[in-house]
């Protein structure tokens, strides 16, 4: 279960991209037509600032009683992220985001955002290698025709 974060779980993305100067109503009205629980915030020089997701919007934004129209994203978001680079493992993906609680981890190759991982693509992909092993199992144990009708 060694499958790569580039090309395994991230292939061709449209990453949800916003500036920090961006406010929340901007990030919650991209999350909500694209249907994604997180955007990634870039400078002006596009370099990764932070994410904010669904749970910064209800940590930080609804329950301190912010208004989302005139809130910069900058005073809400999760600065300075964790992330993931095109050759981690979406094992040690998938630990980190279980470590950590996290459910959304922007892929970085250098400076450049590359692509974003929730915990959706990597259940999808461990779900694959687990039954892609058990079927070469039972080809081992059974024979290589086994199950075939």
């Amino acid at each position: 279960m060694d499958t790569k974060i580039v090309p395994g779980v991230v292939k061709e993305q449209s990453i949800a991209t916003l500036n920090p100067a961006d406010s929340v109503m901007d990030a919650v009205n991209m999350m909500s037509e694209r249907k994604i629980g997180a955007v990634v915030i870039v400078d002006n020089a596009a370099k990764l600032a932070g994410i904010f997701t669904e749970r910064d919007l209800v940590n930080r934004v609804v329950a301190k009683g912010e208004d989302p129209a005139t809130t910069p994203l900058s005073k809400v978001m999760t600065a300075n992220p964790d992330t993931l680079g095109p050759n981690d493992t979406a094992m040690n993906a998938l630990a980190l985001m279980s470590a950590r609680r996290y459910r959304h981890l922007p892929v970085v190759d250098g400076d450049v955002v590359i692509g974003m991982v929730s915990i959706r693509d990597l259940f999808n992909v461990v779900k694959a290698q687990l039954e892609e092993d058990v079927r070469e199992r039972e080809k081992f144990i059974f024979g290589s025709d086994y199950g075939v009708a």
